[in-house]
Formats: C-alpha cells, structure tokens, sequence
C-alpha cells in the first residue's frame, strides 16, 4: 500500500538566521510530539543570501534550546523558484519578506504563499518582528509568537491529510 505524500512546509525571513529556522526548529519539535514527523516535511530559508551556510543567530539558538528546541543542525539558504514547486506552504515571517516571494513566485503557485501569522488570527498580529538588532527578549517575542500560530498551521495541516 502506498505511503500518502507527505506535505511540505518552509518558513522564510530575511536571513535564514533567526525567524524562520526558530520556525521550523519549533515546529519540527511539535511534529515529532503530535506524531506526524512521518507525514509532514519542514524547512527553512531566507528571502536574501548574506547568510548562506550559516548555523542560526547564537541568541535564537539559545532561547529555543531553553525550550528544548535545538537548532543546531540547520544552516541557512536563500529562497528559490523551485521552493513553490516543491512546497505545499510557503509562508513569510512578515510582509516585506513575502513581497520578495510574491516575486520570485511562479504563476499558479500563489496560493502556496501566506503569513505565517495568518495561522494565529486570535493574536491580531500580522507579521512576526524581527529580534536580529535587539536584546534578547525579542527572540522570546518570537518564540511565543510562533508557538501560537504554529497550532494552527498544525490544524491546517491535520484537514489537508
């Protein structure tokens, strides 16, 4: 019998160093717990390419692993036509980011492409702020921003399969 295809989701900032891979790291994290890391594929990527091949921010790392999410292991990576080709969610951290997609974006994809906040509507919170140039609350900012909307994305998700 057939495995069902598994679906495919990316969160994209601007670097690939803080927002997104906090994103996929978190949301990786709920996966293996909620049991649906075999159906659901999760990755990362920026809009720009100054960081390519670079561990995510020192402090993004740190706030996630005081949660018990461990970043480690991801590596930045620029955004890419064929990310719309291969993904079933292409979601942005915040509307400047999302602009950059929309361009990059072929005809027929667009529905692919959304906020991330999008997932959280009961916050009121269109876009997750970036905590590059700020202290370390920011990043804690961030995280509690995703782990709301990472709920429901998870039950997005949970109708498509």
């Amino acid at each position: 019998m057939a495995r069902p295809p598994k679906i495919r989701v990316l969160f994209v900032c601007m670097g690939n160093i803080c927002r997104s891979p906090t994103a996929q790291g978190l949301f990786r994290s709920l996966l293996e717990r909620e049991a649906f890391g075999e159906r659901v594929e999760v990755d990362s990527a920026g809009t720009h390419g100054y960081h390519i091949g670079a561990p995510p921010d020192v402090r993004a790392q740190r706030t996630a692993l005081q949660r018990g999410i461990d970043l480690s292991d991801l590596r930045a990576r620029q955004a890419a036509v064929d990310d719309f080709l291969q993904f079933d969610y292409v979601l942005a951290m915040d509307r400047e980011n999302l602009r950059h997609l929309s361009a990059l974006c072929p005809r027929g994809q667009e529905r692919k492409l959304r906020l991330l906040m999008e997932f959280a509507p009961e916050l009121g919170i269109g876009e997750v702020p970036d905590p590059y140039y700020g202290g370390s609350s920011g990043f804690d900012r961030v995280l509690d921003l995703l782990e709301v909307a990472m709920q429901g994305l998870l039950a997005d998700i949970r109708q498509r399969l």
